[in-house]
């Protein structure tokens, strides 16, 4: 496009010089003749003035017509696939901290599906570069909640009640895929493939495997060692290259690329596995994605109420620690009026003396019907005490929920869409999956299944 219009640019000029010298010609016709000379001589020897003004009138109108051709060189560029992976769960109720920390962000990735490629900014224009479009999992991940002992009707019902809370927070079927982890059978085998060449060391210095098992003793299972290589499956099966976590999942998002990187250097490499991919009919890329960490948003990470120090959990035995997303109003507010403060006056944000203040004001901020600044907030709230900020806290609070309980109730009503919406997750999901298991298989030297119909 800027080639065009250069070269029309140019022509125009000329064409203006010509006419600067044809009227130069009248006024002092014996000094410009040598001038006029040259350039009669110069077009006669190119091009013909009615050439000339056809190659004009053929410039202009292709230069003109440069950006919609731009445009349809962009539409027509191959679109790139960005697939987002995350999950939660399902182990009790869903709280505020997974709904603020996770389930809201998700909602903000599937409304903001297309996108220019940033990684690509060596091209010339931005407007040239790639259109991305970006595909969305999110997953109730019952496998990883049987670490812990669970009561097997109590997980049968959490499952559905997360996955109903999924799409009453604003997770749209039509956008996203929703499914659960245990009915996509490739998650378990390649946890399996990946804990044979995982190193035990990299499991044995996992920050939360030391926490929980020095909680839980000897009695530990080993589902709770392994847990992040099967989480690393998750990941890997979708080839995400971005994955949302919180600070305290980096450790186990960096051991996911850790173990595409092993896989790839113990069997992506050589002639022997591109004759293996030749023979099975795929590409001999690297077998895996190696993934990102989208971390969550400043403030999204939301603390117990009882410790303005520890992150609001479902595991805590003591449910005054948490707003459940299915707390009725006035359980909301008997838990936000009997919430941990301190005895100091005025609201602040970051001081590390009061880190109740903090959580407290970022869940006020979080749960505003629109966007507002911490200065808005300090300025609305900042002067008040804890006697007369709580009830606004809990007013804001079941403002928010409620219209999610509502239509979570709708939803647990019509249990057959539920698990359609479920059904169909999990079969786009399976069609992704197991393209991913079975090149792993192939890198690692399986035998691909037999296909008995083809058998004569």
């Amino acid at each position: 496009m800027e080639t065009l219009a250069r070269r029309a640019t140019m022509i125009l000029l000329f064409a203006a010089s010509l006419r600067s010298s044809t009227a130069f010609v009248g006024k002092n016709a014996h000094s410009s003749r040598p001038l006029l000379a040259g350039i009669s001589k110069s077009c006669n020897s190119q091009v013909s003035s009615s050439r000339i003004a056809r190659f004009m009138s053929e410039t202009a109108s292709a230069a003109a017509a440069a950006p919609v051709k731009a445009a349809e060189s962009s539409a027509s560029k191959p679109l790139k696939i960005r697939r987002i992976l995350s999950g939660v769960q399902p182990t009790g109720s869903l709280h505020l901290g997974n709904y603020l920390g996770a389930i809201r962000q998700w909602v903000d990735f599937q409304n903001n599906v297309y996108e220019k490629d940033s990684m690509e900014e060596t091209a010339a224009d931005s407007e040239e570069l790639a259109p991305i479009k970006t595909e969305n999992f999110f997953c109730v991940v019952d496998l990883h909640a049987i670490t812990m002992p669970q009561d097997p009707s109590e997980l049968a019902e959490s499952t559905l009640a997360s996955a109903a809370l999924y799409l009453a927070a604003g997770i749209d079927p039509k956008k996203s895929r929703v499914f659960v982890q245990s009915h996509v059978p490739a998650h378990t085998e390649l946890a399996w493939l990946l804990s044979c060449m995982t190193p035990l060391n990299w499991l044995e210095r996992m920050i939360q495997f030391k926490e929980k098992a020095r909680k839980g003793g000897e009695s530990v299972g080993t589902g709770l060692l392994t847990y992040p290589v099967l989480m690393a499956s998750d990941i890997l099966l979708y080839q995400a290259s971005q994955v949302p976590v919180g600070e305290d999942q980096r450790q186990h998002l960096e051991l996911a690329r850790d173990i595409a990187r092993r896989f790839h250097d113990l069997y992506n490499k050589g002639n022997a596995f591109k004759k293996r991919c030749k023979a099975a009919g795929i590409s001999s890329r690297p077998t895996f994605v190696e993934p990102n960490a989208m971390i969550v948003e400043t403030g999204a990470r939301v603390m117990s109420l009882t410790d303005g120090n520890s992150k609001m959990s479902k595991s805590d035995p003591n449910d005054k620690s948490r707003i459940n997303l299915l707390d009725p109003p006035d359980l909301i507010r008997s838990k936000v009026k009997r919430c941990k403060t301190d005895a100091l006056q005025g609201l602040e944000w970051d001081n590390p003396e009061r880190p109740e203040a903090t959580n407290l004001l970022n869940i006020y901020q979080a749960v505003q019907p629109v966007p507002t600044t911490r200065e808005q907030v300090l300025e609305r709230v900042g002067h008040m005490s804890w006697g007369e900020f709580k009830p606004a806290l809990a007013d804001a609070i079941v403002d928010h929920l409620s219209p999610i309980q509502e239509k979570y109730h709708a939803i647990r009503k019509d249990e057959a869409y539920l698990r359609q919406v479920l059904a169909e997750g999990a079969g786009s999901a399976n069609e992704i999956a197991s393209q991913t298991l079975a090149a792993a298989r192939i890198a690692m030297g399986f035998v691909p299944p037999i296909d008995s119909g083809s058998s004569s």
